[in-house]
């Protein structure tokens, strides 16, 4: 995320009239406003994988299952962010326009500019959401999966933590108890080559 560099602090209503006239998506923290940048291939390609198959799952159930062109809503005040994938089966979004509020589900797919922000501040953001109860963080450049579950205490715990390893076991399956889903590790790198860490290729 960049910050405007020309920007003066703003009120969640007075954003959401300005980013309607922007070229380009921007987030909202705080007042501040914050340039959405572009992902690579595999970044693209991992959140693709993953819209694709909750949809499917979803289809007929009366839920949206959105892209990183959807805003979430955290509170009335804000933020407003774009995560990679979002999914809310709430009656309260069935007329969302700008932005939905009620997700049960984000996925977040890192990228070099903001994976601390993905991991800390922005998790710490999305918790406030009542409805929230998975949040999964993926790396599409190294097989690193995360998933985060709100537990019957009402306590966030890390239920999933894949790695390498575990990406060539076809027994291995990520379970998604917010949308009773269960499918292989495999489908969410779906057509993802990784490169060596000490590889020269360049960058296309």
């Amino acid at each position: 995320m960049i910050a405007h560099p020309d920007f003066r602090l703003m009120t969640p209503q007075a954003y959401l009239r300005w980013e309607a006239e922007q070229p380009i998506r921007y987030e909202y923290i705080d007042g501040e406003v914050f340039a959405m940048s572009g992902g690579t291939v595999p970044h693209n390609q991992v959140a693709v994988n993953l819209v694709s198959l909750i949809n499917s799952h979803l289809r007929g159930k009366g839920c949206k299952v959105l892209s990183s062109d959807a805003k979430v809503r955290v509170a009335e005040a804000g933020p407003f962010h774009y995560p990679d994938v979002s999914v809310t089966c709430d009656d309260g979004d069935r007329l969302a326009r700008q932005f939905i509020c009620y997700p049960c589900l984000i996925a977040e797919v890192l990228s070099l500019s903001t994976e601390a922000f993905d991991q800390g501040k922005k998790f710490t953001q999305y918790r406030r959401i009542p409805t929230l109860r998975e949040y999964l963080i993926i790396d599409p450049d190294n097989m690193s999966l995360e998933c985060y579950r709100l537990n019957d205490r009402g306590n966030w715990e890390l239920f999933h933590d894949f790695t390498s390893e575990d990406l060539g076991n076809d027994e291995v399956e990520v379970e998604l108890k917010s949308l009773d889903l269960r499918f292989p590790l495999s489908w969410v790198y779906e057509n993802i080559t990784f490169l060596e860490k000490d590889s020269d290729r360049a960058v296309m």
